[in-house]
Formats: structure tokens, C-alpha cells, sequence
């Protein structure tokens, strides 16, 4: 038997449940930003990677050529395989060569640029290997 007044019955009270939903929504709200920059990131290292592929593949063709790519159709035939969602550029000359990229997915505007300038830095060693042997000699 239950007295006038008093509960007999178990469950949450809406009081409970209104907590439990506040804690959830904090939490979630902690939550999803953090997860939008690991995505971001993810984005980030394949256009990375991308780039550091597409160098790769501007130095081999420097090695036969000797002269950089102009376009991406020449990297490709030398074995550069360009990501789904990566937008890769690149432009080069006798020297020097750019390769640039970003993420075309999942980017806000303005982000996942990056860019790549190796091909002056490999002449510069290039020379200053021709000017020590020179000296050596």
C-alpha cells in the first residue's frame, strides 16, 4: 500500500532529463569543431602530399630533360598520379619550377592552399657543386 502523496513508481524525473540533455548538447558542442579540424587536416596532408609527389616527378623529369615541366601532362606521363578533390598546378623552365595545390572537397574558401618552390634550391646546390669543383681543380 502507498500513502497519499507518495510515489511508487521508478523513473526519471524531467528535471534528470533535462540535465542529462544540457550535458549531451555541451558535449557536442565541445565535440564537432574538433572533429571539423581533423578533417581539415586530413584535406591539408593529401594536398600535401600531392605536392610532394608532383616534385618528385618534376625532378626525374628534370634528370632526363634537363629542363622543368611546364604543365601536369608531362608529370603524369612521369608518374605523378594526381588525388580525387586536389587541384595541383605547375609551371617551370629552364631552371627554376612552382608547383602548387589545394583541396577542392570539404574546404572552405581560402583554405588548403599550399605551394612548393624545390627547383631553385636544386639549381643553387647544382651550381655552388660546379663552382667547388672548379676551385678543386
Amino acid at each position: 500500500m502507498s500513502r497519499f502523496g507518495t510515489r511508487t513508481e521508478a523513473g526519471f524525473t524531467l528535471v534528470e532529463i533535462l540535465v542529462v540533455i544540457a550535458v549531451v548538447a555541451i558535449l557536442a558542442a565541445i565535440a564537432i569543431p574538433q572533429l571539423s579540424s581533423y578533417r581539415r587536416r586530413g584535406f591539408d596532408a593529401d594536398v600535401k602530399s600531392n605536392i610532394k609527389n608532383a616534385t618528385i616527378s618534376q625532378e626525374a623529369y628534370y634528370t632526363d630533360k634537363h629542363s622543368y615541366s611546364s604543365g601536369l601532362a608531362d608529370l603524369q606521363s612521369w608518374g605523378f598520379l594526381q588525388s580525387p578533390g586536389v587541384n595541383i598546378t605547375a609551371s617551370g623552365g629552364a631552371t627554376t619550377f612552382v608547383i602548387s595545390g589545394g583541396a577542392t572537397v570539404g574546404c572552405t574558401p581560402g583554405t588548403g592552399d599550399w605551394g612548393n618552390k624545390v627547383g631553385a634550391i636544386l639549381e643553387a646546390l647544382k651550381q655552388l657543386s660546379s663552382e667547388f669543383r672548379g676551385t678543386n681543380a
